[in-house]
């Protein structure tokens, strides 16, 4: 008859110790990944502030609200041909960077932002405002968009600029907001809607959209109010 071995119970506990540690190896692993993107999503809004306080302080204008579009050779040199026009509607020179943070038309001074703080060294990425595509506008670090505005996005934000980044799930938006404020999409500089709410982009007091809480399995757009 033969005689059948199986494991001992020291060698299934090393085994299940071994086990744990692979793990924990995972979870940590991914935990830093996590925080390496709430850390890229957070320099996204730091730096705006930078940019537009760099521009101010060398040209006396704001970047996208610049009104020597077209035609300041002096300014960008060579690279200045690839300047958009002002849009129609907008003032430029008017101290507010009109448009949505989120316009992909290259005319916005919102979009015509980006633009301008990379012309003026303050920011890296394309120059060439031709199309959409070799713009090159920016996105977060899960492929949003990420823009700034003037007009008040989410009802009760109050500052004279906003920031917001789009498509950011609810761990990370919420992770996001704790780094920043104070960890509640309903209240204070930082605030949030779900993806699929429009903000809003018109001068004045909205009445739409109000924050939203965040809640497990759905993803936000972010905003920063400064």
């Amino acid at each position: 008859m033969n005689k059948q071995s199986g494991f001992t119970l020291v060698e299934i506990a090393i085994v299940l110790v071994i086990i744990g540690l692979l793990l924990g190896g995972v979870l940590k692993g991914q935990e830093l990944i996590n925080s390496a993107k709430v850390k890229n999503l957070a320099n996204d809004f730091r730096q705006v502030p930078l940019f537009i306080y760099g521009y101010q302080d060398k040209f006396k204008r704001l970047p996208g609200d610049d009104p020597n579009v077209g035609g300041a050779n002096s300014r960008f040199g060579a690279n200045v041909g690839t300047l958009a026009t002002t849009p129609t509607g907008a003032v430029a020179g008017n101290g507010v960077i009109e448009g949505a943070w989120n316009s992909t038309t290259l005319t916005d001074e919102s979009a015509l932002f980006w633009q301008h703080v990379r012309l003026a060294n303050l920011a890296s990425g394309s120059t060439d405002f031709t199309n959409t595509t070799t713009a090159s506008l920016p996105t977060n670090a899960e492929g949003g968009a990420f823009g700034i505005q003037m007009a008040i996005p989410i009802v009760g934000m109050t500052g004279s600029y906003f920031a917001c980044s789009g498509g950011i799930p609810f761990a990370f938006a919420q992770q996001l907001d704790t780094t920043m404020d104070d960890g509640v999409g309903t209240t204070g500089t930082v605030r949030a809607v779900k993806t699929g709410t429009a903000t809003n982009a018109a001068a004045g007091t909205p009445t739409t959209p109000v924050a939203d809480a965040y809640t497990n399995g759905n993803s936000y757009t972010v905003c920063l109010a400064f």
